[in-house]
């Protein structure tokens, strides 16, 4: 993977966990989510003059890809019911590179050598150790760690569907715009069903994180997207859930949550785990 791809990606890891810190600290997180997801929408369709529709071949996996991100959306503030920041969101994302690297090597013949796999695995272990502080511990809260294990899952089969989709899509930017306008409207409809008094509060109340978070979303898997076309898949995504380093910094600092020695195995776990991806035999 290139350095600018690298680059790129942090960025975007950065992006991922200012936006998943606003859905845990806003209200209703399902109402914040949907109304986060609608802005991202909007933000989008701000890009569709200046970019290429999608190849129509690419479609089934566009719409395949709107349902699992919609899926994610309710998944994610429904394990934060159950736990803190600094333990769902490790374990969610730390699980996810190793599915996608499995799935990449089987859909997409995407095979890692020896040395690049090691990292995807340092990197993805560092990420979970963080799940491990004293405060946040894993044997703490078990429901917590199966609907993280749950949003671990509906990572991995988004991030392929996204990187395969994208590959097909001949245009990028317009696969990335269509999907995040087409999952951002969707999953506003599925809650107004039955979140509607909850939405209208979090417009009145939280409309400024809301359009922050919705912003940081959407550059996060445009950005994303964008280098998921561009290098293996399962590389892209361990290097993406660096964001949990981002997260276990927001969660000490502002949420409260506890600091441990856990955060410091994490960090360097995955300081090797990006070297580790950098190798070129």
């Amino acid at each position: 993977m290139s350095i600018e791809i690298t680059l790129m990606v942090l960025l975007a890891a950065m992006l991922n966990a200012g936006w998943n810190t606003l859905i845990k600290v806003s209200g209703d997180r399902i109402a914040v989510m949907a109304v986060v997801t609608l802005l991202g929408s909007f933000v989008s369709a701000l890009a569709l003059p200046f970019i290429d529709m999608p190849d129509p071949a690419s479609w089934p996996l566009l719409a395949l890809a709107i349902l699992l991100h919609t899926g994610y959306h309710f998944v994610l503030p429904v394990a934060y019911n159950y736990g803190d920041l600094g333990q769902v969101y490790p374990i969610a994302r730390g699980s996810a590179p190793l599915l996608v690297t499995l799935g990449a090597a089987f859909f997409a013949g995407e095979v890692l050598s020896v040395i690049p796999f090691f990292g995807v695995a340092f990197l993805a272990v560092g990420v979970m150790a963080l799940a491990f502080d004293q405060r946040t511990g894993l044997s703490q809260n078990p429901r917590a760690v199966l609907f993280a294990l749950g949003t671990g899952a509906s990572i991995a089969a988004y991030t392929l569907v996204d990187g395969l989709g994208a590959r097909q899509a001949g245009s990028v930017m317009g696969f990335a715009v269509c999907l995040t306008i087409g999952d951002g409207l969707l999953t506003f409809l599925v809650a107004s069903t039955w979140k509607a008094k909850a939405i209208k509060q979090v417009v009145r109340t939280n409309l400024t994180p809301a359009v922050l978070a919705g912003g940081m979303q959407v550059g996060a898997y445009w950005i994303a997207i964008w280098a998921l076309a561009h290098a293996p898949l399962g590389m892209v995504s361990a290097l993406r859930e660096t964001s949990v380093l981002f997260a276990a910094l927001i969660s000490t600092f502002i949420l409260k949550e506890g600091f441990g020695v856990w955060r410091f195995v994490s960090a360097g776990l995955i300081a090797c785990g990006i070297g580790l991806t950098r190798y070129k035999p």
